[in-house]
């Protein structure tokens, strides 16, 4: 018997969401050498908004402390210690300018959102969710998300060149998965994010190539949506819970 798992809803859901924009657009950021405060002042907010909707799931909110305990066994505990090393340096970054502590900040960031897709990928229970080819398209999908995101910061061509690869690379990886797994809400989800969300913006990009200035951010908040769905059905919708499977079933007093 399947059923839809119910421990994850919606606020889940915005930490995969939220949480995946905010460190992939500091990861763009940063290697599109876009040093702003501003950008890593909104990377670092919404991946702190992605957890406080998670810590909202929580039955007993001081229970939350608990997540740190496992380290060596537990992908939601290693996010813990990624976004806690974020926050560790990316804030100081805001006060001594130091380069080191941004350039760690980014590299606590790609740990971070490694970290998430490594959370589905470990819910073997879940067809969906155990399939290998998730954990490049969660982290593909955070890229071009940032890369959406960034584009509010900056639309020269350097940036939207970053944003077109990041965008082909989310479709390429959405298109391995597809092939591993067969899920009819992720199929209308993914065909929302390859036209909505990719093929849209680029069109929008290549007929206005010359003044960019209003299509880059209209791109970007088309791929952010596309992305946005697209995991939200995947934590929400497309979570079946496979259950258990006993080929061998006991017989008592069998000899």
């Amino acid at each position: 018997m399947n059923w839809i798992q119910r421990h994850w809803d919606a606020r889940a859901a915005a930490n995969f969401i939220f949480g995946g924009t905010g460190s992939g657009l500091l990861l763009v950021g940063v290697f599109s050498s876009l040093k702003s405060d501003l950008l890593l002042e909104t990377s670092l907010a919404l991946v702190a908004l992605g957890l406080g909707a998670v810590w909202l799931e929580i039955g007993r909110k001081l229970r939350a402390i608990h997540v740190f305990f496992n380290p060596f066994t537990s992908w939601m505990t290693r996010e813990s210690f990624a976004a806690a090393l974020l926050f560790a340096l990316g804030l100081p970054f805001l006060v001594f300018k130091q380069s080191y502590l941004l350039y760690g900040a980014a590299i606590a960031a790609a740990a971070f959102l490694f970290c998430q897709a490594q959370i589905l990928r470990a819910a073997k229970g879940i067809p969906a969710w155990r399939a290998p080819q998730v954990v490049l398209l969660v982290v593909c999908t955070g890229l071009a998300e940032g890369a959406g995101a960034a584009l509010f910061f900056a639309a020269g061509t350097g940036m939207l060149l970053v944003f077109s690869v990041a965008v082909a690379a989310r479709v390429l990886a959405w298109m391995r998965y597809r092939n591993a797994v067969k899920n009819a809400s992720l199929q209308r989800a993914g065909g929302v994010m390859v036209w909505l969300g990719s093929t849209a913006p680029l069109l929008l990009l290549v007929l206005f190539a010359r003044s960019p200035g209003w299509a880059a951010p209209l791109a970007g908040l088309a791929a952010l949506a596309g992305g946005w769905w697209l995991k939200y059905v995947l934590v929400t919708r497309a979570s079946v819970n496979q259950g258990y499977a006993l080929p061998h079933l006991p017989v008592r007093g069998a000899r």
